[in-house]
């Protein structure tokens, strides 16, 4: 994948107006601006919104027409399934309606190597919902796509079979390069502005994509290199076994998970050795549901607030000592704790051990955090090649009748 930039030259994200998960998220992504520490004792820094980016349509009819269209992206991971529709709003998108439930449908995959029936019955439930919202917001456009578990799955593609029969959207089982370039056009905005090399990972159910970038020409870094590994919150917690009796022997877990991790990591660690040691500032951002939770705990926050964790830069010793002190605690007690909870509980876990693994190989002074990823870069790329083709049609009618 090296060589490769996303072929989206809209830049995108900032205010953090959202609501909670299933609920309708009215916000506009826009370009940050440079970070700025916190005053008074605040807990670290975060990307403001800023001045606009440099790419914005005409005012055209094609371009009013466009800007007035809904578009969809849809997000089937191994534990969730995630769905945005948006409409754009100059150079940025507003979001009309979003959808975000924990179908956990990976669960089991990675012992038996199949999707299960209940997996499957919760995930087609979900998309139910999901097709309803598309049908009622009148979508021009829109993409679905399905990663790890569908791509591991002996019976993933007949499952996406009946997800079609059902429900009728198409989903498309995307590659694990595809997923990261995803990834990176949704979130990129949010890097720190900086001269020096970059990593840019997504932590999800069933993998954990890394993409080491570079500043490119524009806003949009240049991919130098990217690692897939089959490590994600559900498929590593389904598969390092261990007992959460005692102290012990949750630590020993833990470093057994850290160590499943960092072998698979250990090739691509040897790839940019070179550039972990950059004269400049290395960076590093995440997009996940880890990162997120993370942040809200070195926050404090009583519940999560996507506005104040949506660009937040965060020392990363912060993020390995609540990591450290995650894994000491037994489930009951992590339950306890604001913006974990039932769902997450367990899964943290994985979450933290491939978290820490990264910053070994990557070890960055701080992490910037992001509440976007995969389903914003599809959004990004539906609108921009809609706009492109909106305006190379006019042209041509516009020659058509000068002819005549």
């Amino acid at each position: 994948m090296a060589d490769q930039s996303p072929p989206d030259v809209t830049k995108g994200p900032g205010n953090r107006r959202g609501g909670k998960s299933g609920k309708v998220a009215d916000f506009r992504y826009k370009r940050p601006s440079r970070p700025e520490a916190k005053q008074g004792g605040q807990r670290g820094a975060r990307r403001e919104p800023g001045p606009a980016g440099t790419s914005q349509p005409g005012s055209n009819g094609p371009d009013i027409q466009h800007r007035r269209q809904a578009y969809a992206a849809l997000d089937l991971g191994t534990n969730n399934c995630r769905l945005l529709i948006a409409r754009p709003s100059g150079e940025d998108f507003t979001v009309i309606d979003a959808f975000s439930r924990v179908v956990r449908l990976g669960e089991g995959l990675a012992a038996s190597g199949r999707l299960s029936d209940e997996a499957m019955d919760r995930t087609v439930a979900a998309l139910q919902v999901c097709a309803e919202k598309l049908r009622r917001r009148n979508v021009r456009l829109a993409r679905s796509v399905a990663t790890e578990a569908c791509r591991r799955a002996a019976n993933g593609s007949k499952f996406i079979d009946r997800v079609q029969r059902e429900t009728g959207i198409m989903l498309n089982i995307i590659s694990a390069q595809e997923e990261a370039r995803l990834a990176v056009l949704g979130c990129h905005v949010l890097l720190e502005d900086g001269k020096g090399p970059a990593i840019i990972f997504d932590i999800g159910g069933g993998s954990t994509e890394l993409v080491l970038v570079e500043p490119g020409e524009g806003a949009i870094p240049r991919i130098i290199d990217w690692l897939s590994v089959p490590w994600g919150v559900v498929s590593l917690t389904d598969t390092v076994e261990g007992t959460d009796e005692t102290e012990e022997s949750r630590r020993a877990r833990y470093m057994a998970m850290r160590d499943t991790v960092s072998r698979s990591f250990a090739t691509f660690a040897k790839r940019i050795a070179d550039h972990a040691a950059s004269p400049e500032p290395i960076r590093l951002l995440g997009t996940s549901g880890t990162v997120t939770t993370l942040a809200s705990l070195h926050l404090e926050l009583p519940q999560y607030d996507r506005r104040a964790v949506d660009g937040l830069i965060v020392p990363s010793q912060s993020m390995r000592d609540i990591s450290a002190r995650l894994s000491r605690m037994s489930a009951p007690d992590r339950r306890r704790l604001p913006c974990i909870g039932d769902d997450r509980a367990n899964l943290v876990i994985a979450g933290c051990a491939i978290l820490e693994s990264i910053l070994d190989i990557w070890p960055a002074d701080q992490l910037g955090v992001a509440d976007r990823g995969i389903r914003e870069g599809i959004l990004r790329s539906l609108m921009a090649a809609d706009a492109e083709g909106e305006r190379g049609r006019a042209a041509l009618q516009r020659m058509r009748e000068q002819d005549v």
